[in-house]
């Protein structure tokens, strides 16, 4: 009894964490936000390709097209340009709602019999958690533009003296064509 009451507090700490990421990014509180990285991170949203169930290389292939490969000066570049008063495709802001949900935690992931790795996602190293997630991101802007985005997350959490933080994660979007206009969003 006592082993799922430490999965499920560690679950709810989890959630918890990303549910606040999740505001953070609505309430457009961006420094907030990319203090929830390790220094180290990388942020990796790979282009998905449409290919046969029978192909080897799977959807996502590590050597091509990414739309964004990012480490933290990269994040926060893309934070301070969000911030920028000549920001003028984000004046009036777009608004955003990314919603969280399937929320798996594997407190140790390279244990045996672990579920194996999905295409593109790194293992964790000893005493990280490798945490997988869906989001949904809605955003609306001007009076007619609305666009969702929805993509499986796999992140390695890593624990700091500040609590939780972001070591990777990898954004495998479920749109092979992007039809949105940009992605002038974090996921």
């Amino acid at each position: 009894m006592s082993d799922l009451i430490d999965e499920m507090a560690l679950h709810f700490e989890v959630s918890r964490f990303l549910y606040r990421e999740a505001r953070l990014l609505d309430e457009e509180r961006y420094d907030d936000w990319l203090a929830l990285f390790t220094p180290d991170v990388r942020y990796w949203v790979p282009g998905v390709e449409n290919r046969m169930r029978r192909d080897p290389l799977g959807s996502v292939i590590r050597s091509h097209m990414a739309y964004f490969d990012d480490n933290f000066t990269d994040l926060s570049r893309r934070v301070a340009r969000f911030q920028a008063p000549t920001a003028w495709a984000e004046d009036p802001a777009t608004r955003h709602v990314h919603l969280v949900t399937n929320i798996e935690v594997d407190a140790v992931a390279a244990e045996p019999g672990a579920d194996p790795l999905r295409d593109g996602e790194e293992p964790a190293a000893a005493g990280e958690l490798l945490v997988r997630s869906v989001l949904v991101s809605y955003r609306n802007r001007n009076h007619d533009e609305e666009d969702v985005l929805s993509a499986r997350r796999t992140d390695v959490l890593r624990r700091t003296d500040d609590g939780l933080r972001i070591a990777r994660r990898t954004v495998v979007m479920g749109q092979s064509v992007l039809l949105s206009q940009n992605i002038n969003t974090f996921l």
